[in-house]
């Protein structure tokens, strides 16, 4: 389960496991804002598993939610797993990632090198351009803005997350 920090003034930094945020509110770094359901026991004493928390002190730095990883999981969600050669939607265990410029080929590991394939047209492009495996993508490649993402994370979305992120992600 994730736990959404915020700054000193209430914006969202980011989010953190709930250990992590524990931490943070058990060493006076942070306060809680809000809980969700469930305790974690110490041999001492019992903690609300928290949701929402707040830092004491001001944090300078750029807003995490502007940095958007690339990654399996991210390209996943840009592309709704949807395979971008030929429409299907894969189910998260068959999707697969595919280089459009193969990694053989010096491709890389980027938002516009990336996309989403089944496994069947995986395997039929291999390690071949588009041309010359001729297939061509559905849409381009490139890299998502945040809100983009978060839409199709939205099953994740706590009620309680809500009034802090409006402002940054709808």
């Amino acid at each position: 389960m994730k736990t959404l920090i915020l700054n000193a003034g209430y914006e969202p930094l980011q989010f953190v496991s709930w250990q992590r945020a524990l931490c943070l509110v058990i060493s006076e770094k942070a306060e809680v804002v809000s809980v969700s359901e469930g305790v974690i026991r110490s041999i001492r004493e019992d903690y609300p598993l928290p949701s929402v928390i707040r830092l004491l002190r001001y944090v300078r730095r750029i807003s995490r939610f502007d940095i958007i990883r690339c990654s399996r999981k991210n390209i996943l969600l840009r592309d709704a797993f949807e395979c971008q050669y030929c429409g299907v939607v894969c189910h998260k265990s068959n999707a697969t990632i595919d280089h459009v410029v193969p990694r053989s080929k010096g491709g890389e590991m980027s938002w516009e090198n990336a996309v989403t394939a089944c496994i069947r047209c995986n395997l039929r492009k291999g390690s071949k351009s588009l041309k010359q495996a001729n297939m061509s993508l559905r849409r381009a490649p490139k890299k998502p803005k945040f809100h983009e993402l978060f839409h199709h994370i939205s099953q994740e979305l706590r009620e309680d997350w809500i009034p802090y992120l409006k402002h940054h992600i709808f």
